[in-house]
């Protein structure tokens, strides 16, 4: 892929016990697929404990029980390695916000406050500007469009692979717009005419992973 050629992307996932992070609930496990020039170079897993139970809704969606993560890691003995992982890589999600939101707090709780930087990329707020013909773009929807099949659905590297085969669809179908580099991606996402989905593309927190987009 000549466009994007030089960037390189972390693409995230993460399950947690629920819906907001700042209400208590935790990361149960995460993953990063690592692209660059299209191609994936590496990936990092891991289950973690999350030091309170899981709800038994979120075990019946993600899979996750208390029994999978009693011997898990905690956040804090997997920070320093995921942030080494993420580092000078730009971050992605598929709701990218609810991924960002939760490991920034975990990060903080673990004592690396500045272990995201930047500005994360939203595949979310990417389809919705360039599949406006697609009724959703939940994870699901968009990778039935592009091709890719989703093995292990709601969980962290299953989520995560898939997001990053939904990526590499998503940047081609920009690099048709002239759009080639991560400069030219953030002045065509915040052109005049998409102040609209500006406003209105990343999903709101209460609807979490589970529900609307960004499933």
């Amino acid at each position: 892929m000549k466009a994007f050629a030089n960037s390189r992307f972390a693409v995230v996932d993460v399950e947690t016990t629920g819906t907001s992070h700042g209400h208590g609930d935790r990361v149960t496990e995460v993953a990063a697929v690592l692209v660059e020039g299209g191609e994936v170079v590496g990936e990092f897993q891991s289950l973690v404990n999350p030091e309170r139970p899981i709800p038994w809704r979120i075990t019946v969606l993600t899979g996750i029980s208390d029994a999978m993560v009693a011997d898990a890691p905690r956040f804090g003995d997997i920070a320093e390695p995921l942030a080494a992982v993420l580092r000078e890589r730009v971050f992605v999600a598929h709701n990218a916000p609810f991924d960002w939101g939760f490991l920034g707090m975990e990060f903080a709780r673990a004592g690396l406050p500045d272990a995201l930087t930047g500005s994360p990329l939203c595949t979310v707020r990417l389809a919705r500007r360039l599949l406006s013909h697609l009724p959703r773009r939940n994870l699901d929807s968009v990778a039935v469009h592009y091709g890719v099949e989703i093995e292990s659905r709601h969980r962290a590297l299953g989520d995560a692979r898939a997001t990053a085969l939904v990526l590499k669809g998503l940047l081609r179908d920009v690099a048709r717009e002239g759009v080639e580099t991560l400069e030219q991606l953030t002045e065509w996402m915040g052109r005049r005419g998409n102040v609209r989905a500006r406003r209105t593309a990343l999903p709101s927190w209460v609807r979490g992973k589970g529900l609307g987009e960004g499933a």
